[in-house]
């Protein structure tokens, strides 16, 4: 007998189902609390229906969601102080979000909290904030961040921070400046995790050279498949492998696709360029082999940019890329380590820092 025309799918489909038994699928990146900021004025009501955001609950669900690490994101040209408060209302409305829909959402800080959340159907919610400017340069918000269940602090957003070079400015820190590394160190003990994503090459080296943790890149992709500076280069790919960290794949087009980004970055008078859920599985598979499938996870920027590939258009399209990685042949034990496996490891390395930190120990001033 002859396998019929959906045998593929099928199988793949049921890898897929075997993968999300041993472990939750987690993102990395997820904007939908600016997204409610710029357009809904932070409301957290309706939020159960249909809606014109790549995220909403029944997406989320559709998706296998298990855990979701909401960024909360304020863009770094707002000043200081001003950044530190749209952060602090970001922190709020992810709260607010579990409150309202507890059926669904629940606030995690650990692994121990995703697996909870995940055992009582629920969706872990973790947080991460985006860009060192949210923090003013000062060590007492860091501290205070992760005091709020901040779990991972991204070094830099489109510009340079005050001590971190971000990849798509002109560095002026050589990556890190001398206070850079004292931060890196106080990420450290507070067992924040360190995300790379944005910075410069330079500033993911020197992190790596100074953290003792795991670091993420919550949403990048992969420089020798696309070359664009939001993107991880072989060389820092490579050292994942000794820090133990986990670069979670992103599906913005412009990091997927060169033609993509060359029309994004020019006059766009042509046609858009099509980016598909293939190209992203390159980039999958192109970090599996450089930085080994124990370091790798997705990170889908949903709701962080206007378009995004066919198939991948909300937080409902996870299944089909798995699938895709199914039949390419990666097994449940490999899209379960993608999926959410490790990027639970490492927070399993840090959970001890992050429960026992104190405030009061710290050698970086206010």
């Amino acid at each position: 007998m002859t396998a019929g025309p959906n045998s593929d799918r099928t199988a793949g489909q049921s890898t897929v189902d075997e993968a999300l038994e041993l472990a939750p699928l987690i993102d990395g990146h997820n904007d939908w609390a600016w997204e409610c900021r710029e357009n809904r004025g932070y409301s957290v009501e309706g939020l159960d229906g249909a809606l014109d955001t790549d995220t909403d609950i029944d997406r989320l669900r559709a998706g296998r969601v298990g855990g979701q690490f909401w960024s909360v994101y304020v863009a770094d040209t707002l000043p200081g102080a001003d950044a530190v408060q749209g952060t602090l209302e970001q922190i709020d409305w992810v709260y607010r979000l579990a409150a309202r829909y507890p059926e669904t959402f629940q606030i995690a800080t650990s692994a121990a909290g995703v697996e909870a959340a995940r055992a009582s159907g629920r969706i872990a919610s973790l947080l991460g904030a985006e860009g060192a400017h949210s923090l003013n340069d000062s060590p007492a918000v860091l501290r205070m961040l992760a005091r709020l269940g901040v779990r991972y602090l991204t070094l830099t957003h489109v510009h340079n921070a005050s001590w971190a070079d971000s990849g798509t400015d002109e560095p002026v820190h050589g990556g890190l400046s001398d206070r850079g590394v004292e931060y890196i160190r106080e990420l450290n003990r507070l067992g924040m995790l360190i995300d790379l994503s944005h910075v410069s090459p330079a500033t993911a080296h020197a992190a790596l050279d100074v953290t003792t943790a795991p670091v993420i890149f919550s949403h990048s992709s992969c420089a020798a498949v696309t070359a664009h500076p939001r993107n991880v280069p072989d060389d820092v790919l490579r050292r994942l492998a000794t820090n133990d960290g986990v670069l979670m794949v992103t599906f913005v087009p412009q990091f997927v696709s060169a033609e993509h980004a060359a029309w994004f970055d020019g006059d766009r008078s042509g046609p858009e360029p099509r980016v598909t859920l293939d190209q992203v599985a390159d980039h999958v598979e192109h970090a599996r082999i450089v930085a080994g499938v124990r370091h790798i996870g997705l990170g889908g920027d949903f709701d962080g940019t206007d378009e995004f590939p066919d198939q991948l258009e909300g937080v409902d399209g996870y299944p089909a890329l798995l699938e895709e990685l199914a039949r390419r042949g990666w097994s449940a034990a490999e899209l379960a380590a993608l999926a959410g496996a490790n990027v639970l490891r490492v927070l399993r390395a840090t959970d001890a820092a992050f429960a026992g930190n104190d405030p009061t120990l710290t050698a970086l001033p206010v």
